[in-house]
Parts: structure tokens; C-alpha cells; sequence
């Protein structure tokens, strides 16, 4: 690429960097078909912890229902003095003074908020479902279509191979824990598609969580 374009102007490469907070969140909502893109209105209060704002401050938090739980980032409602938790974990700024950029680094608390944060786990739930639904009957093609979809990507063979692997054991999991299944697919306020078997699409999206948290979905290349 250096001698195709020796200036860059295609913008071909450039440092590689961990996305914001407001694109890690937006990116989990796109890929899994939550996203609401209608622009403009007021700000709204997706999920936080319960009381945050009691426990802080003198003011409640009223959560948002609905479309507004997946509108744009840039929506979110923001308390100066309390930031929204998820996105502060991840480095956005807290607007009590103003910076030139924001700082970017991985810890392992950003890690817990990608793979357990209610936005997040609900994603992935909706990304299982269309794993289920979108991605043919066969597991592999499923797991191919979930590649593609978060990384743009087909996946290589070794890749292939583990993340088929890791697939064949969540549904064997699952199948013997029902109960299990029907707790991680009742996280969020989105509807549930009853005809989708609950161990099937638990499986789906503990697969879809790890997709969703793979180093290249997370970072800039």
C-alpha cells in the first residue's frame, strides 16, 4: 500500500486504535440490528445502575423504554458530575473541563463492561438472533455469517475451527441448563422471538459475545 499510495490520500492505513466509548456502544447496537437511526429530539437514559444518580446526587434517573433505549450515543443523557458509568469506564470524557481528545486505553474493567454491561449482553442476544434466523441452518454458516457481520471479514480456517468449536460447546451447555438459557436471553427490554428455542439462541449469544469482544471488532485497524 506504501507504493500504491505513497501519500495516503486513499486513507488506506493509519494507527490503529481502540474505537470511543460512543462507537464501541453504537457498534454493538448496528451489528445486532438494534440501532435506531432516526436523528434529532431530546436526550435519552438508556440502562445504568440502579439508583446511581440517588446515591450521588439529589436527582432520580428515569430510565428510557423503548426506541430510546438504542438511539445514538450522542443521545445519551449526561450529568456532568456523573457521567453514563459504561461510557466513563471506557474513557469518554467526563465534560467537567475540556480536553483536546480523549485518552484511549484497555483495562480489564472496560473488558467486564463489554462482556456483561446490559446494552451489551442485549446485543449480543439480538446478534444471536440473527445468527439463528439470518445465517442458514448449518453452524458453521452461522458462525460465518456472525464473522462477517462484526468483522467484515470472512474467517480464516484456524478461526473457523475455534470459534465452531467454542459454538458446539455453548449449545451443550445450555441444552443441559435451561434455566441458564432463559436468564441470558431475558436481559434487556427487547422482545424475545418466541419461536427461536431459548438454549439455541443462548448459545447463539454467548458466540455473538465473544464475537462482539474480539480485539479487531474492538480496535481501528
Amino acid at each position: 500500500m506504501l507504493e500504491i499510495d505513497p501519500q495516503n490520500a486513499l486513507l488506506a492505513r493509519g494507527p490503529r486504535q481502540r474505537l470511543s466509548a460512543h462507537a464501541l456502544r453504537d457498534q454493538a447496537l448496528v451489528t445486532s440490528g438494534l440501532l435506531v437511526e432516526r436523528l434529532g429530539g431530546p436526550s435519552v437514559s438508556p440502562y445504568q445502575p440502579d439508583k446511581l444518580w440517588e446515591l450521588m446526587s439529589n436527582m432520580k434517573y428515569k430510565q428510557s423504554s423503548g426506541e430510546d433505549l438504542y438511539r445514538r450515543s450522542l443521545y445519551t443523557i449526561w450529568k456532568r458530575t456523573i457521567p453514563p458509568p459504561s461510557m466513563a469506564l471506557m474513557d469518554a470524557a467526563d465534560r467537567e473541563s475540556c480536553i483536546v481528545s480523549s485518552k484511549r486505553t484497555n483495562t480489564p474493567l472496560q473488558a467486564l463492561t463489554l462482556l456483561n454491561e446490559k446494552t451489551f449482553v442485549e446485543a449480543a442476544r439480538n446478534l444471536g438472533q440473527r445468527l439463528l434466523l439470518e445465517g442458514g441452518d448449518q453452524l458453521a454458516d452461522q458462525v460465518e455469517f456472525g464473522f462477517r457481520t462484526t468483522l467484515a471479514r470472512g474467517p480464516s480456517p484456524q478461526e473457523s475451527t475455534l470459534l465452531e468449536s467454542a459454538y458446539r460447546e455453548y449449545r451443550e451447555i445450555y441444552a443441559e441448563d435451561p434455566t441458564g438459557a432463559e436468564q441470558l436471553i431475558g436481559v434487556g427490554e427487547s422482545a424475545v422471538i418466541a419461536s427461536l428455542d431459548p438454549r439455541d439462541l443462548a448459545a447463539a449469544t454467548a458466540l455473538a459475545n465473544v464475537l462482539l469482544n474480539l480485539d479487531e471488532v474492538m480496535t481501528k485497524e
